[in-house]
């Protein structure tokens, strides 16, 4: 069975497999990267075999897979990169075997439910994410004018690529939909003196985003609240959600826009910022959806297409960032292996070893597989904006100055 999976999987570069009795097997045709893993036991093999996502990561994270020449990233790039989703490679639908395909169809996220699936994640604690990630904090794909820029001045420069895209003016009503730790919100406030209400499912989150208002004395126009979207009320001038809309799942779709256009004013603007694929949407993976993000959904741009249709909102913006959230993790995974030591001592190895494999399964996602970056910007009345899309450039510039 492995040596079936392995065969199909292996179009360039070899691989050399070091069972628990020793044995060496070399697969693979050459032409490329060699790497050699030892599997610890034959039960790992199986679970491999039966879900190689699921299988891979979870022996990975229990110590039960080693590279011995390499890491678990160069392992996806050498697997991943022979198989990319543009080349309709066989080796994809070894990949995906084991994937509940019809799971993202008929799973449901109620409000209970949806605050049990962040708090699994968001909720582990603040001193995680700031070991990895940037000073702001800024937890989803960055904007990268340059590929070599760093992660601070790629993460300033998407706010206020999102921020030259709302259109703002002084004195309009924003909501942050999904606001992390506030550093959007306390960002529009800044730079274009709007008022901004930003709402989360994360007590973490939400603690340190009213402590960050506190400091920087805007408390009384940067609010934030422990709420769900589909329980708020009022009127907004200007929506945004970034890394959010992941969480909503695809049986609530429609749900969530129809939501954002009864909170949308009848001549607001909403951007939304969200990981999507090519193609169609499929079932999620089976590693993240179970120990990373449970209850996560990403959108094909047809299923954003039908869903908006139907809630007559027009699609008057959208733009696709290919490699960006690539070069965003490849900086989570440095800072993150940077930080091992501390990592571990908040929780333990196989927990650092857990989010060494996520973080590497994203950045081989958007290098090779299907997932990419959406932002997507939606109006109700079509007189809402400019005829042309020039305003964004002055404003992008303005606000990189004042950020």
């Amino acid at each position: 069975m492995i040596e079936r999976l392995i065969n199909k999987l292996m179009t360039r570069g070899q691989l050399t497999l070091v069972t628990a009795d020793g044995k060496r097997r070399t697969y693979g045709p050459g032409g490329g990267k060699s790497l050699t893993v030892r599997v610890g036991d034959r039960k790992a093999l199986f679970a491999i075999a039966r879900n190689p996502r699921l299988g891979l990561g979870e022996a990975y994270m229990d110590g039960r897979l080693l590279i011995e020449d390499g890491t678990i990233l160069d392992l996806m790039r050498l697997v991943v990169g022979a198989n990319r989703w543009e080349d309709k490679g066989k080796g994809r639908a070894a990949m995906n075997k084991g994937k509940g395909k019809w799971k993202a169809l008929f799973r449901r996220n109620k409000v209970g439910t949806s605050r049990r699936n962040v708090a699994h994640h968001y909720d582990i604690g603040n001193d995680l994410y700031r070991l990895f990630l940037d000073e702001d904090m800024q937890y989803s794909c960055a904007y990268f004018t340059d590929p070599t820029n760093s992660l601070e001045q790629a993460q300033a420069d998407k706010k206020a690529h999102i921020a030259a895209k709302l259109c703002l003016q002084p004195g309009l009503k924003v909501l942050d939909i999904g606001c992390g730790w506030g550093g959007t919100a306390l960002y529009l406030n800044r730079v274009a003196d709007v008022d901004v209400l930003g709402i989360t499912l994360s007590e973490e989150q939400l603690k340190v985003a009213r402590t960050r208002a506190e400091e920087a004395g805007v408390a009384n126009r940067v609010k934030f609240e422990l709420v769900d979207y589909r329980e708020l009320n009022g009127r907004f001038d200007r929506i945004v959600s970034i890394g959010m809309f992941e969480h909503v799942g695809a049986a609530h779709f429609d749900e969530f826009f129809a939501a954002c256009r009864n909170l949308l004013a009848d001549d607001g603007v909403m951007l939304l910022h969200t990981i999507g694929k090519y193609g169609k949407a499929s079932a999620p993976d089976p590693f993240t959806d179970k120990w990373i993000f449970p209850g996560y959904h990403l959108p094909s741009i047809s299923q954003l297409a039908a869903a908006t249709e139907r809630q007559r909102l027009i699609t008057s913006d959208f733009e696709l960032l290919r490699l960006h959230y690539g070069y965003t993790l490849q900086h989570w995974l440095e800072r993150a292996r940077a930080n091992r030591d501390r990592i571990v001592g908040l929780h333990d190895e196989r927990f650092f070893r857990m989010w060494e494999f996520y973080l590497s399964g994203g950045i081989v996602a958007f290098e090779s597989g299907s997932m990419c970056n959406f932002q997507a910007q939606y109006i109700r009345d079509r007189n809402a904006l400019p005829i042309t899309r020039d305003y964004m450039i002055g404003a992008e510039e303005r606000y990189r100055r004042l950020g």
